[in-house]
């Protein structure tokens, strides 16, 4: 066999079920070889960010990697935003990019360009088949790399002359490892100190939607009663309808969560990545003592400076705090400012549910229909934007990994493709992706795969007519935006071009009715609102005069 029929078997040895990308000359010796495979399927994108986004969400989804193609030079820049966003979400991906013959990479040339240089600052590991014999350790360590904490994003790059090579070697068997455990002595010590506490809270981030610390983190919360607020990326690592659910914290303005937060003598952060919520906005100066746990140390930072950190599975540690409980007896902790602070949110999210006539429909309302039409295990993807804070703060879970929101990178035209994906991982599932019009345009082009796939989905498009995220932030800032508006193609003449099902909804309502037939309709459909972003400044307004509510 040759190189390019290597890699593929040790793709297959390593389960890899999905490849997506556009694939260019430079790939033809893989293609060749990939269409041999009976394990792999490759699904053909119509550009290569809406293949990266989508490989993306398949990591996020299932914990395993898939792999987005595309060609060298122009194929490659066109993947790096969504292996960027994969890399800080911390979804398992692997990139696979033709690279020109080897015999001409040391000089000028035409599309040649240095991949795996530019591509380091967004993956894990960045790397080049530069010998056929090599392919079974390179594929091996990129997957293991890929899967293990914190997951990521890892680029083999193949060049054509290297691929048609003969290859002798056979794929290396699949190892996996069992993480580290973190010290008794220091899970003792967690105990001792969250046991003195009298109001302690838990932060939870990206971590804990793996699905066995999401467990345990319910049994600790059942044990203890202690609340849990998530960021943006954990949602649905405990169950919404949890008295201990403390819904979500992240947004830049001081939201009613975060006086919950300023309550609390112990702040335990389990499974949480800065790069979602900087420490500053709720912990400004360390001036209340952090507890960490997660998979890795602690990122250093001035406002956050842990005097203990559970290094470690976390799965374990937090199965191993749960047996301390059980062996030396529960907690006598006040959670009084909790219990009101998750009332209060409770009530907010209800407050528009039964708004109806025409006109521009609150983004409050809108979350409330879709939360009613999406059942415990259906799953709904944020793209970036103005909605993508009313997700945040408005839309809450029953199950880990339901909702999905690209908080790291926080790329537009995240959400489109990444339907795509989750409806070829859960065919069984509803899904919903809630997008803006800027956001919605930018991967349009995946219309057409939706179709062509025959993927049954939904994507709910916001329309306000602009930019209205970053307007949002300028008006609080400066009072005033610049020019961010643009013009919006007719939605339902967009949609039936595509062959999607189409429904416009003007009336408050109908969107609940409207949503509901959108998932009863065979293959993707698109659900177009006129969004209410008045509402944007409303809540500026209201959250900058809040005192503290609880």
């Amino acid at each position: 066999m040759k190189a390019s029929d290597l890699l593929v078997k040790c793709l297959e040895e390593e389960g890899i079920e999905y490849i997506f990308g556009v694939p260019g000359e430079e790939n033809a010796d893989f293609m060749m070889s990939l269409e041999q495979s009976d394990q792999i399927r490759f699904i053909l994108t119509r550009h290569e960010q809406g293949a990266a986004f989508m490989a993306e969400i398949y990591g996020r989804l299932t914990g395993n990697p898939a792999g987005c193609l595309g060609t060298l030079g122009p194929g490659a820049t066109n993947l790096i935003t969504g292996v960027a966003d994969s890399n800080m979400d911390r979804a398992p991906m692997l990139v696979l990019t033709g690279q020109g013959a080897s015999t001409r990479l040391h000089k000028e040339s035409h599309q040649v360009m240095d991949v795996v240089d530019m591509f380091s600052a967004v993956t894990k590991w960045a790397t080049t088949i530069w010998h056929p014999s090599n392919i079974p350790e390179i594929v091996r360590k990129a997957v293991r790399l890929a899967r293990s904490e914190k997951p990521g994003a890892v680029l083999i790059e193949l060049p054509e002359d290297i691929a048609k090579l003969d290859a002798t070697k056979i794929p290396l068997p699949v190892r996996k490892f069992r993480r580290s455990v973190p010290d008794p002595e220091i899970l003792q010590q967690t105990y001792d100190r969250i046991k003195a506490a009298k109001t302690p809270i838990i932060i939870a981030g990206n971590g804990c939607i793996r699905r066995r610390a999401s467990e345990q983190l319910r049994i600790l919360c059942e044990k203890t009663g202690i609340g849990v607020m998530s960021t943006f990326m954990a949602k649905g690592c405990v169950d919404m309808d949890a008295d201990y659910c403390l819904y979500t914290v992240g947004l830049g303005a001081k939201d009613i969560p975060v006086y919950a937060i300023e309550k609390a003598d112990l702040i335990i952060s389990i499974g949480y990545d800065m790069v979602e919520y900087h420490p500053k906005l709720w912990n400004d100066g360390n001036k209340t003592e952090v507890l960490h746990i997660d998979f890795q140390p602690t990122e250093i930072d001035e406002n956050y400076n842990p005097k203990i950190e559970v290094v470690g599975d976390l799965a374990y540690a937090l199965e191993s705090l749960n047996k301390l409980v059980d062996e030396q007896g529960g907690f006598d902790h006040d959670f009084s400012s909790q219990k009101k602070m998750r009332a209060l949110m409770g009530a907010e999210l209800a407050q528009y549910k039964d708004d109806a006539g025409e006109g521009a429909i609150r983004p409050q309302k809108a979350l409330w229909d879709a939360r009613e039409v999406l059942g415990p295990n259906d799953i709904l993807l944020s793209d970036v934007g103005a909605h993508k804070m009313w997700i945040a703060r408005h839309y809450h879970c029953h199950e880990p990994n339901t909702c999905l929101i690209p908080n790291g990178f926080c790329s537009m035209g995240f959400a489109l493709p990444g339907a795509i994906s989750a409806s070829l991982v859960f065919p069984e599932r509803r899904v919903l992706s809630i997008c803006g019009d800027g956001g919605f345009l930018m991967n349009v082009q995946e219309m057409e795969t939706a179709r062509r796939l025959n993927c049954n989905m939904t994507v709910m498009v916001w329309e306000d007519g602009g930019y209205g995220l970053i307007s949002w932030k300028q008006e609080a800032e400066f009072d005033r935006s610049t020019d961010l508006a643009f013009n919006n193609p007719d939605w339902m003449q967009l949609a039936e071009s595509f062959g999607w099902n189409g429904h416009l909804v003007t009336d408050a309502s109908n969107l609940q009715a409207a949503l509901e037939a959108s998932f009863n309709e065979s293959g993707p459909s698109l659900v177009v609102i006129p969004i209410d972003y008045n509402e944007n400044k409303l809540l500026t307004k209201r959250l900058g005069e809040m005192t503290t509510p609880i």
